[in-house]
């Protein structure tokens, strides 16, 4: 387990750094502080003994142990557990890694469990850098900080989206000029996209519930406030990935349009040669049967004939299909 970061908050004002967990429980006991933690990939046992401290349900401790949660928001009596997927667009190989955080808010402690990253570390950190030179942040308590960490997350959506933009703007260039692959890009980026809605349209729902509970969980104005400027964020990169799921839908239609027509076209081209090669074959096989009694089998213009007769009717039959654009 890797401690990312270890704060306190006495009184509620500038946080001070704790040298361990063990100083960080007693000055919460002792002086009625606050507390933030973040913890990186800590096991069952590590999660399990902060859990005792900070008097954490089991069932959430246990989703947060065994990881790969869908995002969502749960309430266990004044602590509120929340699973959210920051999401970083890999420019140079043109996907998107997918991250996992467990949020714990209680009425005096904020902990982060990140179990995937994909940004390597620090994501939590630097979320919480939002809320620097803010006091009147930092007087709300452990729900800024969950603001601060939602506010970050749906702020690195945004290159994601542009990403992703910039690759369907490709694929729909790509579409009408026959570049190999098309099909099976279409389909990857059929699925980041669904993967991305996964961990995007859970937050419209999450932070509305924290709106309908504001009054009875007494949560400030302020942060009301802010929680709907990201709701108004989230929206908008939902709506955005809701155009891009159809975008790629039309994108796999029209791909399997082009690609039953080609198909057509390669039919009528191998039926048009095989009509064309039918009459030469034909008048080939009847002279080549070689009975005696045969018409014109002993004439002297027979054999030109049979075969002027061959690229006679090899030659109509190509310009027939020409002009009706078989080939």
């Amino acid at each position: 387990m890797t401690v990312e970061l270890n704060t306190v908050y006495v009184d509620r004002i500038a946080p001070m750094r704790s040298p361990s967990l063990d100083e960080t429980f007693r000055m919460m006991s002792d002086q009625q502080a606050s507390s933030c933690i973040v913890l990186y990939q800590p096991d069952a046992v590590e999660l399990g003994d902060v859990a005792v401290e900070l008097g954490l349900h089991e069932l959430a401790v246990e989703d947060s142990a065994e990881g790969h949660q869908r995002p969502k928001l749960e309430r266990y009596g004044s602590t509120l557990f929340a699973v959210l997927k920051p999401a970083l667009y890999n420019d140079r190989r043109e996907e998107v890694a997918f991250g996992e955080v467990h949020a714990f808010v209680g009425q005096d402690f904020f902990l982060a469990v990140v179990q995937a990253d994909p940004r390597g570390q620090h994501v939590v950190p630097r979320a919480l850098q939002r809320m620097s030179g803010k006091p009147g942040l930092v007087t709300a308590g452990p729900q800024a900080q969950l603001w601060a960490l939602m506010d970050s997350i749906v702020d690195d959506y945004i290159p994601v989206i542009d990403g992703l933009e910039e690759d369907i703007n490709q694929i729909e260039d790509q579409l009408f000029s026959g570049v190999a692959g098309v099909s099976k890009r279409i389909y990857e980026l059929f699925g980041e996209v669904v993967d991305f809605q996964r961990a995007a349209r859970p937050l419209v729902y999450m932070i509305e519930n924290l709106h309908r509970g504001a009054e009875k969980y007494h949560l400030p104005v302020e942060m009301q406030r802010r929680f709907r400027d990201v709701l108004d964020h989230a929206i908008r990169i939902v709506e955005r990935l809701d155009t891009f799921r159809q975008l790629l839908q039309n994108a796999l239609t029209v791909d399997s349009t082009l690609a039953a027509q080609k198909q057509n076209d390669d039919t009528k081209k191998i039926s048009g040669w095989a009509a064309i090669l039918f009459a030469p074959t034909l008048i080939a096989a009847i002279y080549g049967m070689n009975f005696t009694n045969m018409p014109e089998l002993r004439w002297q213009w027979g054999y030109p004939l049979a075969v002027l007769a061959m690229i006679v009717f090899a030659l109509a039959l190509f310009v027939v299909f020409k002009v009706k654009r078989w080939f």
